[in-house]
C-alpha cells in the first residue's frame, strides 16, 4: 500500500506548522502570511526590530533511498533578509541558510524543463563498513548549516 495523496499533499504544510511551532517555543515573534505568493512561509520579527522572511522546505521519510535531503527545482534569486529552513524527516536534521549562502552552495540547472531552477543535496549515501548497510548522512561541507534550534534568527 503506497502513501496516500492526502498524506503526501499535506506533508509540507504539516512540517511548516511543526517548525513554526518550534520557533514559537523558542520565543520568536513569528507571523504567517495567508497566501504564499512570494515563497515566504513565515516572517520573523527579530529582537532588534528588523524582519526576516523564511521559506521552509521539508523532505519526508517516504522519499527514495539516497534522497533524504535533496531539495530540487527551487526558484530563487538573491533576497536580503531571506532565509531557508531545510528539514529532512528521515535524517531528523535541519539546515538554516541565508539567501546568499544558498546561492553560493546550490546547483543551477543549465538545461531541461527545470532550466534556471536551483537544487541542493545535503546528504550522501554510503555503505557502513561494519554492517554493509547503506546509510544516508549529512555531507561534511553542509555541517556548518546544521541547526538544532533557531538561535540564528534572534
Amino acid at each position: 500500500m503506497g502513501v496516500s495523496f492526502k498524506h503526501s499533499a499535506g506533508f509540507g504544510k504539516r512540517m511548516e506548522y511543526y517548525l513554526v511551532g518550534k520557533m514559537l517555543m523558542e520565543d520568536l515573534d513569528v507571523y504567517m502570511p495567508l497566501v504564499d505568493d512570494h515563497g515566504v512561509d513565515c516572517v520573523i520579527k527579530r529582537d532588534n526590530g528588523t524582519f526576516i522572511e523564511v521559506q521552509i522546505k521539508a523532505r519526508s521519510n517516504e522519499v527514495a533511498d539516497g534522497d533524504a535531503a535533496l531539495f530540487a527545482a527551487i526558484v530563487h534569486e538573491l533576497r536580503e533578509n531571506f532565509y531557508f529552513v531545510f528539514y529532512s524527516e528521515r535524517l531528523d536534521t535541519m539546515w538554516i541558510m541565508s539567501s546568499e549562502e544558498f546561492l553560493a552552495e546550490c546547483v543551477t540547472n543549465k538545461t531541461g524543463k527545470n532550466k534556471g531552477k536551483r537544487s541542493i543535496w545535503f546528504n550522501g549515501n554510503r555503505k557502513d563498513p561494519q554492517d554493509g548497510i547503506k546509510k544516508e548522512y549529512c555531507k561534511s561541507k553542509f555541517e556548518k548549516y546544521v541547526a538544532t534550534d533557531f538561535s540564528r534568527f534572534h
